[in-house]
């Protein structure tokens, strides 16, 4: 368990005592910044002015310094000031990858700040908490530590399969991207709106093949570099901010809480959430109108909040804890639902006012679980004891950057597949309800047709990903996440075993696995075939067919020279 760490005690004779390493022109702007009136902070700019120990160590990189150069010093101040905390303050662009960032040895990063956060940062990190704000576009170059694919580069050493569908993936995104900003434009030529979008799913249907063509094979025929997949990270646009007021379970989950608020848009009163959803998907909660969609992500964050409160006080552990929880899912749904329906809404049915919450709450069957989702117990020992979390092949404390965006993907996770369940269920009490549809569903789901359509097809959709889908995914050690940000719904693929999964298969999704072992097994062997049928051919139109065609050629012409040469 990781315990919120005391502040050092000041020194005689004021405030806290922060040691100031800079450059001459940012240490003049930090002293007139952090030393202004009303402040108690006893500033030094070098170890001889110091009284003590000081509770805070301040670097500021005016240029970019060499990846293994900054973490060599870092590692020195680590070990020459402890346990004081560091702040790193560094420049626009750091020539650093943000994820090789994450992993610096430091309390505080800031990447350009501006007064108020510095301020604010310093405030945290002497109450013992910690702040991260990166800025976007600084991870165009690769630092030591991340994989040539992280930065768009196909490395010599990989195999066929690898190199093709990297290559073509790179393509497609890049198709993508300039389809969606055209689309952005919004276009009055109706004709060409419909030839973008039927371009997006083509593209999208590439993507997919080419996905199943060429990701398993590339197991047999090149191995993956390491540290590549797994640990979910920031997105290479935007900003990445993490303010921990205290490194304990609780002030994880609060930072955690609030980052997941202003993902999902709930953290705007009257602020829509989830405006749109991860590209060629289908959701269940896009049928909700966006007020209800904001009000069921807030109810189901609510009670998540509750029943941790309620499972640290119980104090389970192991497999109690796991089956507490799965026990408590029931319950929980049903106090989501009846807060989003609105416990004292009334709407007229055949003729007599029913409340909708009871109503919705009697008729939905909120038992069933997702067999998508992870397994709860790393995310629960995290969350409520600080245990560390195992990310990318390491155990790290929960208040590590890394290991507080993997617990943000999980609880994000559960929170869309949850919210997808309820909302489901909204929707088959909607069919033989009309008037509950104006209240919460959009308006293209008003017409019958409409909504049994939607629901058809989510239907067929959950059939093709439990028979097909999901085989593939449990045979190739992959987990898909749905991650909240910026008011999206992002797929995010994390590898991890899943034998047991595999086991507990059906005949249907064995045949499955077994297929596609079948093609693994078999692909070396028909490449080689084909290879030697190549060279084959190769030999028989060379060796064979051309010097008949050369022979049959040569004779002509000297049939031709002779008739010529005749008088």
């Amino acid at each position: 368990m990781i315990e919120a760490p005391e502040p050092a005690s000041p020194g005689p004779g004021g405030g806290p005592q922060l040691l100031l390493f800079a450059e001459p022109l940012q240490r003049e702007g930090l002293l007139r910044l952090l030393g202004a009136e009303g402040s108690s902070f006893r500033l030094a700019i070098s170890p001889a002015e110091l009284t003590g120990a000081p509770q805070l160590v301040l670097w500021s990189l005016a240029a970019p310094l060499e990846p293994t150069t900054l973490l060599r010093e870092l590692e020195q101040l680590e070990q020459r000031w402890h346990p004081a905390p560091l702040l790193l303050l560094l420049p626009a662009m750091p020539a650093c990858n943000r994820d090789w960032l994450l992993q610096l040895p430091v309390t505080g990063l800031l990447q350009q700040p501006e007064p108020d956060q510095v301020r604010e940062a310093v405030a945290t990190l002497l109450a013992g908490g910690r702040v991260l704000d990166l800025r976007g576009g600084n991870s165009s170059e690769a630092t030591p530590g991340t994989s040539p694919k992280a930065a768009g580069a196909i490395g010599p050493g990989q195999g066929l399969g690898q190199s093709l569908l990297q290559s073509g993936l790179l393509q497609i995104d890049a198709d993508l991207q300039l389809c969606r900003s055209l689309l952005k434009t919004q276009p009055e030529n109706l004709l060409l709106v419909a030839l973008l979008e039927g371009r997006l799913r083509e593209l999208a249907a590439a993507r997919t093949f080419l996905l199943w063509l060429w990701g398993p094979l590339s197991l047999a025929w090149g191995t993956p570099e390491p540290g590549e997949a797994g640990v979910p990270q920031p997105p290479s646009s935007g900003s990445t901010a993490i303010t921990l007021r205290q490194r304990t379970a609780e002030g994880v989950w609060q930072a955690i809480q609030a980052r997941l608020a202003i993902a999902s848009g709930c953290d705007r009163e009257g602020g829509r959430a989830l405006t749109s959803q991860a590209e060629g998907a289908l959701f269940a909660l896009q049928g909700l109108s966006p007020e209800r969609r904001r009000d069921l992500l807030m109810a189901l964050l609510g009670q998540l909040d509750q029943l941790l409160q309620r499972l640290r006080q119980e104090r389970l552990r192991g497999d109690e804890l796991q089956g507490r929880w799965l026990q408590l899912q029931p319950e929980l749904r049903h106090q989501a639902l009846r807060q989003m329906a609105g416990p004292y809404v009334q709407l007229p049915q055949q003729g007599a006012l029913l409340p909708v919450a009871d109503t919705l709450s009697g008729q939905s069957d909120l038992l069933l679980d997702d067999p998508e989702l992870p397994p709860c117990l790393p995310m629960l020992a995290a969350l409520l004891s600080a245990q560390p979390l195992l990310v990318e092949g390491r155990l790290l404390a929960p208040d590590e950057p890394q290991a507080l965006l993997h617990l943000e993907a999980l609880v994000s996770n559960w929170l869309v597949r949850t919210a997808e369940l309820i909302s489901a269920q909204v929707l088959a009490c909607c069919g033989d309800w009309p008037e509950l549809r104006r209240y919460l569903l959009v308006q293209e789901l008003l017409a019958t047709r409409s909504l049994e359509r939607l629901r058809n097809q989510l239907n067929a959709r959950q059939r093709w990903s439990e028979w097909f889908e999901r085989p593939i995914q449990l045979y190739e050690s992959r987990r898909l996440l749905y991650r909240l940000e910026g008011g999206a719904i992002q797929p995010l693929l994390l590898t991890e075993p899943r034998d047991q999964e595999l086991r507990q298969l059906g005949w249907l999704q064995q045949a499955v696995t077994l297929a596609l072992e079948s093609r693994d097994a078999l692909a070396p062997q028909l490449q080689a075939l084909l290879r030697r049928l190549g060279d084959l051919l190769v030999v028989v139109l060379t060796q064979v067919v051309g010097r008949a065609i050369g022979l049959v050629g040569r004779g002509i012409l000297q049939g031709m020279g002779r008739g010529i040469s005749k008088p």
